[in-house]
């Protein structure tokens, strides 16, 4: 008896992922079969995917509840199951790459970015910069994103020149440039093997192309999981279709959800077209939207014709809320969500500000309006440098002091801002702020007491300071504690006459000052998830570290490496989320800051939607991003470069998912935010203008025109 494949098809919230559930039920509570010889276990084990972390944390429970434990449920993430598979396979890897046996070690992307860059030192980057002018550091990220597409793909390496050359002839790409690339990828891929390090990219391209094919791992993979639930297939890669493969030719139960209009993931490594492919071979299930669920079944498809320029009326007008400048728009846009919260209209959880491009000013100026109202707000996957938080400053200024060797990287500014951070935030059970360091006797402390040398900076005693006495008891002590402190780091290190420096690996000097300096008991959540994120980076980045000391016969010493590690953050470079980040996987119950891509990929629905910048031209191409080379690491590439009417109408569908996603997500108002000029001062003339302009204005001219003069005469009004 074989078992008949379920293709799952509908737009977002028409019940597919509950039927995917359901469908996992049904097959828990049928009996083993047995097909031949094959022994069946006495319990079924089911493999699930979910196309990302957040999304797996809310499945994983409702699967739970509805299965009662009948069967073995693993759950995971493609990307997650690469990983697992190789590390779980690595002998099998090694054997067919020829390596010695190490056990490997995953680098995440920051730590990639930094050892490529490195590793590529010697590259001709003037004929890469003649193909398109860009930094080496921005050249260096897009050739490993490339590596990623690849894998994703199923594409080797030594196939890359010829897609290169056939994608990017407008860009007269060259053969010699194609193979240029194809070798500083190839030449990374191995020096990375031997050191037993392993990219998302790498560690792809080894799980389709040594263990995928392989008959004994098949064997391995029917055995633990007689059958395979994926959702919203629309968002994963290419070789995915290969993996599910495995179990449909061999007769087991396959059930994938798929949505049309989807696609969120395409241009970063997903491949719905491909993918589609599968139902061919399965049973279709087409569901259909509840009207009463969002706006979008209701008039969805009527607001892309318009859009499109297929209409020229809406059967029902969308809100508008217009100003002049982005900065009037911004204080406006927190106006009216505070007057509704305050009203009763709706509650905080109940409201989003969504926009294609969320910038730092944006959010920065509606969190602290809105939180000065007492209005909670949650940025969604709000990606900021590590270095932008100020705890995270003073720690890294911190090192500087610890180490020798670090002197240039610090300065009396830095330090003023460390005694204030890692001052204030001490004993704040105590009635009185015992152990405070204010900004101004801050400044006078760093500029009489701290001491610049290249080699071993240091903080004198406070009475360096000729009017110590007028710090104060607090500050004295504070300062006192502190100088306490470092003395005890260093009269803890093991130095030698051949090794005269602090050996004790900085992820301990950065608990230590954690737990002396910033009382974690009183910390808030996004001053928690940022001390997270760096501890979790420095231990990777020392895991790194000590495996390359291993592995290579010329190492830095250890004040240069932390002296490498505090440029890396400073430079504001993207870290890994810490994860995670939110223990139960539901947002807080708060207004939801997100960009469109973050929303649509968490899945979130909400009551209210407020669409940040509605006119601008960030909504071209539905906002998304698509990484360079995408386009020719499809499966069904042409082999042709894009022309720009291709171009145009990818664009165009683009777009037109984006609106129905949206509007499928929002449930009784959309507020389209528009200013006429843009943050850069230019005129907004994005694809959503005609909507805005057909939209009813949320107050009249004169009010507005009253508002914005309130609002520049107002002191507290937020400049950007």
């Amino acid at each position: 008896m074989t078992s008949v494949p379920i293709w799952i098809s509908g737009p977002v919230r028409s019940g597919k992922t509950t039927a995917l559930i359901q469908h996992l039920v049904d097959w828990s509570n049928l009996s083993p079969v047995s097909k031949g010889e094959k022994i069946q276990p006495a319990v079924k084990t089911a493999l699930v995917f979910a196309v990302n972390a957040d999304n797996r944390q809310v499945l994983m429970p409702a699967i739970a509840q509805a299965t009662t434990g009948k069967i073995i449920v693993q759950s995971t993430t493609p990307l997650g199951f690469f990983e697992d598979e190789v590390m779980l396979f690595w002998p099998l890897a090694l054997k067919a790459l020829g390596l010695q046996a190490q056990f490997p070690l995953r680098l995440r992307p920051e730590t990639e970015q930094e050892l490529a860059a490195q590793f590529w030192q010697t590259a001709p980057w003037e004929d890469l910069q003649d193909l398109e002018n860009m930094s080496p550091d921005r050249w260096v990220r897009r050739i490993l994103d490339l590596l990623q597409l690849a894998a994703f793909g199923g594409i080797a390496l030594e196939d890359l020149p010829r897609r290169l050359e056939d994608g990017l002839g407008e860009l007269k790409c060259d053969r010699a440039i194609a193979e240029t690339i194809a070798q500083m990828l190839m030449n990374w891929r191995d020096w990375c093997l031997q050191q037993g390090l392993l990219t998302y990219g790498i560690l792809t391209a080894l799980y389709w192309r040594y263990l995928l094919p392989d008959p004994a791992y098949q064997g391995h993979l029917l055995q633990r999981y007689q059958g395979v639930f994926a959702d919203d297939v629309d968002s994963y890669p290419a070789i995915t279709r290969d993996l599910f493969e495995i179990w449909l030719n061999q007769g087991e139960l396959g059930v994938f959800s798929f949505n049309p209009d989807g696609a969120i993931r395409l241009g970063l490594g997903a491949d719905p077209a491909y993918l589609a492919g599968l139902q061919d071979v399965c049973q279709l299930q087409a569901l259909q939207q509840d009207f009463s669920l969002s706006l979008g079944a209701v008039m969805g498809q009527q607001v892309v014709a318009f859009v499109s320029g297929e209409t020229f009326e809406l059967p029902e007008p969308l809100t508008c809320l217009q100003t002049s400048s982005r900065a009037q728009l911004l204080r406006q846009t927190a106006d009216q969500i505070i007057e509704a919260i305050q009203s009763g209209q709706a509650q905080p959880e109940e409201i989003a500000v969504i926009g294609p491009g969320l910038d730092t000013i944006a959010r920065y100026t509606l969190i602290e309006i809105l939180t000065a109202q007492g209005i909670p707000v949650e940025s969604l996957k709000d990606q900021r440098p590590l270095n932008s938080s100020a705890i995270i400053r003073a720690l890294l200024t911190l090192l500087t002091l610890v180490y020798p060797g670090l002197g240039r990287l610090v300065d009396a500014e830095q330090i003023a801002e460390m005694l204030v951070v890692l001052t204030h935030q001490r004993l704040p059970s105590l009635v009185s702020a015992a152990g405070t360091i204010d900004p101004v006797r801050a400044g006078l402390l760093a500029d009489y007491c701290f001491q610049p040398h290249p080699e071993h900076p240091k903080l004198l005693p406070v009475e360096t300071f000729p009017r110590w006495d007028r710090l104060g008891h607090q500050a004295t002590t504070a300062y006192n504690n502190l100088l306490s402190w470092l003395d005890q780091q260093q009269k803890g290190s093991v130095q030698t006459a051949s090794q005269p420096y602090l050996t004790l690996n900085p992820v301990f000097i950065l608990d230590r000052a954690v737990q002396e300096f910033l009382a974690p008991h009183a910390l808030n959540y996004d001053q928690l998830s940022v001390l997270r994120e760096l501890m979790e980076t420095a231990q990777h980045y020392w895991q790194v570290d000590e495996r390359l000391r291993q592995t290579q016969t010329r190492h830095p010493p250890l004040p240069e490496t932390v002296g490498q590690f505090i440029q890396l953050l400073r430079q504001g470079t993207l870290t890994a989320n810490p994860f995670p980040v939110n223990p139960n996987g539901q947002p807080r119950r708060a207004v939801m800051l997100a960009t469109t891509f973050q929303y649509r990929m968490a899945r979130q629905v909400h009551r209210w939607h407020f669409w940040l910048d509605a006119g601008s031209a960030l909504w071209h191409g539905g906002g998304a991003v698509i990484l360079w080379g995408a386009p020719f690491c499809l499966r069904d590439w042409s082999g042709e470069p894009l022309t720009v009417e291709d171009e145009m109408n990818n664009d165009q569908a683009q777009l037109r998912r984006l609106l129905l996603d949206l509007l499928n997500r929002v449930t009784e108002k959309v507020f389209l935010c528009h200013s006429d000029l843009s943050v850069s001062g230019q005129e907004q003339v994005g694809p959503l203008l005609p909507l805005v302009d057909t939209s009813t204005p949320l107050v009249d001219n004169d009010s507005k025109a009253q508002s914005e003069q309130v609002d520049e005469a107002n002191p507290d009004f937020v400049k950007v």
